[in-house]
């Protein structure tokens, strides 16, 4: 059950994460699915790496903007362990697309042991290869503004996959598509304080590879609203550091984007 490669696994310690989350009595979120989503690997995992917030944060401003959008077609791309699906009752009425590798999607059915809120399906896919077919022949209608979220995975992937990655989402969104993503700046990547956690990860196979500072460079076609992780964070009162503004020398910063398709045209 737990044959992950160890990027996969990250998923199993993000859902420890949100799991912990759940359970503060002033929480952002209560994900029910989360704790045996994590299972004892997850929890060992969270050990080893501590505690952080950016896991609340960064959920809870995407389900924030999912029961705002309320979108009848959602693609969650490196689906992962998130139980979305399951959880949020803005999805009731969705078509709901999940891609990950099948391994990874079929663990999390063993897990989640649940129905989803409303249709759900799985696509099992190799997101660093050609995944648009397999998401197409599942029943994924193009011409449909859809919303895509793509959480806590580009910075696992190389420059030119990310590219490919979001290059084949532009080309499968209608005007009036939305896309929610987030990105480590590669100023985090460069920084100083980093550089123990990012070693550990590297150490257990999870390599950061990606950041950019300039993540409106490469939505071409979206038009873009930007926010950092500090203002976020600080908004939901779940942040210990200070907000730096954008572009701050020595100062590693995150963004959460949300992204809407221009039709015809680049943002």
């Amino acid at each position: 059950m737990n044959e992950l490669d160890q990027v996969a696994l990250t998923g199993r310690l993000t859902a420890a994460l949100r799991a912990l989350e759940s359970r503060r009595p002033d929480h952002l979120f209560v994900d029910p699915f989360a704790d045996r989503l994590a299972g004892d690997v997850g929890r060992r995992l969270m050990v080893e790496f501590g505690e952080n917030s950016t896991i609340a944060v960064r959920t809870r401003f995407l389900d924030d903007r999912l029961t705002a959008l309320r979108p009848e077609q959602l693609v969650i791309v490196a689906a992962g362990m998130d139980s979305r699906a399951y959880r949020l009752d803005v999805l009731r009425d969705a078509v709901v697309y999940e891609l990950d590798r099948p391994e990874v999607l079929r663990l999390k059915d063993e897990l989640i042991a649940a129905p989803p809120l409303g249709e759900r399906h799985g696509v099992g896919v190799d997101l660093a290869a050609s995944w648009a077919p397999a998401l197409l022949d599942a029943g994924f209608d193009a011409s449909r503004p859809t919303v895509w979220t793509v959480e806590g995975l580009v910075q696992y992937l190389t420059a030119e996959d990310v590219r490919r990655l979001i290059d084949g989402i532009t080309e499968l969104s209608a005007p009036g598509s939305r896309l929610l993503i987030d990105f480590v700046g590669q100023s985090l990547l460069d920084s100083a304080p980093m550089r123990p956690m990012l070693e550990r990860f590297a150490g257990l196979g999870m390599t950061w590879r990606f950041g950019t500072d300039e993540p409106e460079s490469l939505l071409d076609g979206w038009s873009c609203e930007t926010s950092l992780f500090d203002a976020v964070g600080s908004s939901y009162e779940r942040w210990g550091y200070p907000e730096v503004p954008r572009g701050t020398p020595g100062v590693g910063h995150g963004y959460l984007v949300q992204a809407s398709r221009v039709d015809g045209q680049s943002a």
